[in-house]
């Protein structure tokens, strides 16, 4: 099993890309809303290869964080072949370009 994390950017961030010849077996995407207190929302988008992020490929639409609240997508599992890519949009930025959100993927290689 494999991980990527990251904080999440106001700007598109593309937290998992898929290399080529390769297969990736999502078992779980984790948001956590890090902050003490306030609210943070983000989108994620699963995109095929040669696509860009559109309406079509939306997961999530500005789903609301509490502070110290986390979201976890564990239901299905996802099939990634290469170059397709999970990406995230978030906000609000707290000063740094950033949201005080943090992103979790847990993936197997297949």
């Amino acid at each position: 099993m494999a991980l990527e994390s990251s904080i999440l950017s106001v700007i598109q961030s593309d937290l998992l890309v898929v290399p080529a010849d390769k297969t990736y077996a999502i078992t779980t995407i984790l948001v956590c809303n890090y902050a003490s207190t306030g609210t943070a929302n983000f989108t994620m988008h699963l995109v095929k290869n040669g696509q860009a992020r559109g309406n079509d490929n939306m997961i999530v639409n500005q789903l609301v964080l509490p502070a110290g609240e986390t979201f976890t997508f564990d239901s299905e599992k996802i099939i990634l072949e290469a170059g397709d890519f999970v990406s995230f949009t978030s906000n609000p930025d707290n000063g740094t370009g950033n949201s005080d959100l943090a992103a979790t993927i847990s993936y197997l290689e297949v």
